[in-house]
This record gives structure tokens, C-alpha cells and sequence, in this order.
């Protein structure tokens, strides 16, 4: 299990994400730039225990108004080589370090335990305590199922509020699934057609009430 360290960031995360979320195509604040705060989230575990994975929730109430956006990310300790396109920023960790932040959906590691996740392999952890599963997420199977976790993720498209990202297996062509994360959350479950499973997760809203949707889901290619 992760180990979630109380301590001091620099910058923090809300001041990384403020600099990085405006050049994202799904990003729909203002013209003078983000005004974040942190809204929810949950983590996955790294069976490895090397990344840090979490499912960050954040409101920017800088825009006309306020808009709610899921950002996935995770921690590593040392830049992958080739993940430039992912790269959030970095920031020094009181306890471990200098850490490099990746946007997870270019992440493998990342998209392997989201897809455990929606298979019922692994299951979600409380964002801010250790050894601590949240069972406010909840993941739903569709009609066909959620199989096993395919291997490996493929292209990475942006679309007006969400990320997709192709999943397939070893050896066969192109993506067998499409694994879609929510950047703009809203509450209700997906009604796309083709979903195989999704994943639920509640978030603050504005005013204070709680709110819950769709963070993740897998579908059929093309849904």
C-alpha cells in the first residue's frame, strides 16, 4: 500500500496544475488564469510501489463559472525516458524528494491500474490516508463486461472534456478498447453506448454539497 507523507510541497500541486491546466484543450477557464482548489480525488496503488498514482479533483472558479475538472496524476522519482508529453512539472518533496509529475493518462502505469481497477482486480485507496481503501468509489460493469486488463496504452486523444486513450493487447493491431478518463465531471453516470464498466467517485462541489460522476470508463472502440 502507498504510503501518503504529510508534508511540505514546492510548489504545491494546485500551483503546478494552475500553470499547466490552461494549456489543455478541455480547459475552460478565463482569460487571467486558474483559481484552483481542491474539490476530491482518490488513489490506486503501484503493486511496484515506485509511482504514486491519484485521481486529483479540482474547481477553478477563475472563469465566468466555476468548472470542475479531474486531473489524474502520478509521482515518480525519476523522469521516464520518452514521457515528455505527459510531463506536468516537477516539484521537491519534504520527505522524498525532488518528484516528476506526469499527466496519468500518458502514464502506463497509471492506465494498467485504472483498467485492474475496473476489472475488480485492485481497488481505490483514500486520497490523504495510507493503507485506507475508499469505498465511496464504486465501479459499475456494463452489459458486456469489463475483461481482463488489456496490455499497454496506445494513442492519447483530447477531446472538449475528456482524454481517451486507446487500450489493446500484445500482438494484436490496434486498440481493442477505449479507455476514456472525464476531465469536465458532472454528476450521473455516462450514458454513452459500448461502456464495458465505469468508475463513480464523489467530489465537493462550490457550495458544499457533495456531488458524484463518472471519472472513468471503458467502452468498445469508437463509442
Amino acid at each position: 500500500m502507498a504510503v501518503i507523507h504529510h508534508t511540505t510541497l514546492s510548489p504545491t500541486k494546485l500551483e503546478l496544475l494552475a500553470d499547466w491546466l490552461p494549456s489543455r484543450p478541455w480547459y475552460r477557464g478565463g482569460a487571467g488564469g486558474p483559481q484552483l482548489t481542491k474539490a476530491g480525488g482518490f488513489r490506486l496503488d503501484d503493486p511496484e510501489g515506485e509511482v504514486g498514482i491519484e485521481f486529483m479533483v479540482v474547481t477553478d472558479t477563475g472563469g465566468d463559472a466555476p468548472v470542475t475538472y479531474q486531473v489524474p496524476l502520478t509521482y515518480r522519482g525519476t523522469a521516464p525516458a520518452g514521457a515528455e508529453d505527459g510531463l506536468v512539472g516537477t516539484l521537491v518533496h519534504g520527505t522524498l524528494g525532488r518528484r516528476w509529475v506526469y499527466d496519468g493518462a500518458h502514464d502506463p502505469v497509471l492506465v494498467e491500474q485504472l483498467l485492474a481497477l475496473l476489472a475488480g482486480h485492485t481497488a481505490a485507496q483514500a486520497q490523504s490516508e495510507s493503507d485506507t481503501p475508499d469505498p465511496t468509489v464504486e465501479v459499475r460493469a456494463g452489459q458486456r463486461g469489463v475483461p481482463a486488463p488489456p496490455a499497454g496504452p496506445g494513442k492519447v486523444s483530447d477531446t472538449a472534456d475528456a482524454t481517451v486513450i486507446g487500450v489493446g493487447a500484445a500482438g494484436e493491431p490496434g486498440p481493442l478498447h477505449d479507455l476514456t478518463l472525464t476531465r469536465v465531471l458532472r454528476p450521473g453516470p455516462t450514458t454513452a453506448d459500448g461502456v464495458r464498466g465505469q468508475v463513480l467517485a464523489r467530489w465537493t462541489a462550490p457550495d458544499g454539497s457533495e456531488e458524484r460522476g463518472v471519472f472513468a470508463f471503458l467502452s468498445d472502440p469508437g463509442r
